[in-house]
């Protein structure tokens, strides 16, 4: 049982993107399908390249996005707003998951890759945006991703997030490792235990019922 592991924590991260809703709902597939696009138009490249080099970005930077300024130097905010304006409606509303977060002892924040408006749609569609005391998002770090250290530190001091008594929930197991260096408890949010590494505390598959466990 992990509640033991759990009550110095005063300071609740939450990763949005298949942390808080499964990948079953396939909002992101929509978001995916807008980035190719987005770069066919940008460089007048094939869909296959296009895909394929969205696919590089994501994985040498962390997001599509920072690969894109690294290489191309694009403005953020069009590409941003271009690639939420997708249907929300696929998403499954979760007021438990809410009630679990809410029960939670002290500050709950969420921190995207994504944008704040994208990561307000998310919750509102879940419904369990007043679970939440912040948000932040890519914007909020300079555009800076995670899992850069740089993009952890700028939302942690913006939210004066008390890392050595926080824990971190995220699906992308690459985030989690400077969350662990800087002193927080780690839950990986994923169907199995494949790829697991020594920055991670604890996976579950259940966010909902990992969490009444803690309270």
């Amino acid at each position: 049982m992990p509640k033991s592991k759990f009550q110095h924590v005063t300071d609740w991260v939450f990763d949005l993107d298949h942390t808080l809703y499964p990948p079953e709902n396939r909002l992101f597939d929509q978001i995916e399908m807008k980035m190719t696009n987005y770069i066919i138009d940008l460089l007048g490249i094939d869909a296959a390249s296009a895909n394929i080099l969205r696919n590089k970005y994501w994985t040498a930077y962390g997001t599509t996005l920072a690969g894109l300024m690294r290489e191309y130097d694009i403005d953020p905010d069009p590409f941003l707003w271009d690639v939420h304006q997708i249907d929300f409606s696929v998403i499954t509303p979760n007021p438990a998951l809410g009630a679990a977060i809410d029960a939670l002892p002290g500050r709950k924040i969420i921190y995207t890759n994504g944008t704040i408006p994208y990561a307000n749609n998310v919750l509102n569609a879940l419904e369990i945006t007043p679970a939440f005391d912040a948000i932040y998002g890519v914007e909020s770090a300079g555009y800076w991703p995670k899992p850069e250290l740089q993009s952890f530190e700028t939302v942690f001091r913006r939210d004066q997030t008390k890392t050595a008594y926080a824990a971190m929930f995220e699906d992308d197991v690459r985030n989690l490792a400077v969350p662990k260096n800087l002193g927080m408890r780690t839950v990986l949010v994923s169907p199995s235990n494949e790829n697991v590494t020594a920055h991670v505390d604890f996976v579950t598959s259940d966010l909902t019922a990992f969490l009444r466990q803690i309270v």
